[in-house]
């Protein structure tokens, strides 16, 4: 994916969509902060929200949190 954001913008909208991320998580999974932010760092969702090449840190926080969502229901079921 071509982009013309410098590598700070695209880190500055990462960690714009990670912290909306572990809001979602304090709010519906009634996490601590710290709790979210450790769910949230050790996802494979933020792996692949730290990977320039996926474009995710271009979507909508929603958009990423339904594969956060849905990788924490598959986790809870094994």
């Amino acid at each position: 994916m071509t982009s013309r954001l410098t590598p700070e913008q695209i880190q500055l909208l990462k960690d714009e969509v990670s912290t909306e991320l572990a809001g979602y998580l304090v709010d519906d999974y009634h996490y601590t902060p710290q709790e979210a932010i450790d769910v949230l760092y050790t996802s494979e969702t933020f792996e692949r929200l730290q990977d320039n090449a996926t474009g995710l840190y271009y979507q909508s926080p929603g958009y990423v949190y339904s594969f956060l969502q849905n990788e924490l229901k598959i986790a809870r079921v094994r």
